[in-house]
């Protein structure tokens, strides 16, 4: 079943009142499984850029089904490269995305940028945490 819009609110609404207690001005998305943006949010004072950067981890999560800082010793093989290529450079395999998976399948990801990696990771892991 795919992922839906009324399963990706209260995880954007979940990552967002964690990274207010975290004081981390971030941007937060959740991509489908092709890496299809579904929903996006860019708090207050959160840099530019971070909105194409949450994206771009949540599409490369969604893209191997694994949380994308496992993808970053795998971004200089040639496959992930031809494949980020073949997506004009949107795939960002760096920490603060992770796979969201229903019945064992995945379904999409959910990414965050602009804080501290490990921030980010927090941040997304409450977004994912409404699903359970």
């Amino acid at each position: 079943m795919p992922l839906t819009i009324s399963q990706t609110e209260p995880m954007i609404q979940a990552a967002k009142a964690k990274a207010l207690e975290l004081g981390a001005n971030v941007s937060i998305a959740v991509v489908d499984g092709r890496g299809d943006l579904l929903a996006m949010l860019r708090l207050d004072n959160a840099r530019w850029y971070t909105a194409d950067v949450c994206r771009g981890k949540a599409f490369a999560s969604a893209t191997w089904g694994r949380p994308s800082e496992d993808l970053q010793e795998r971004a200089d093989h040639p496959v992930f490269r031809s494949v980020s290529m073949m997506q004009g450079g949107r795939i960002i395999p760096a920490k603060g995305a992770l796979p969201i998976s229903q019945d064992g399948q995945v379904v999409g990801a959910i990414g965050v940028s602009g804080g501290a990696p490990e921030q980010d990771v927090e941040i997304a892991q409450a977004g994912l945490d409404t699903l359970s």
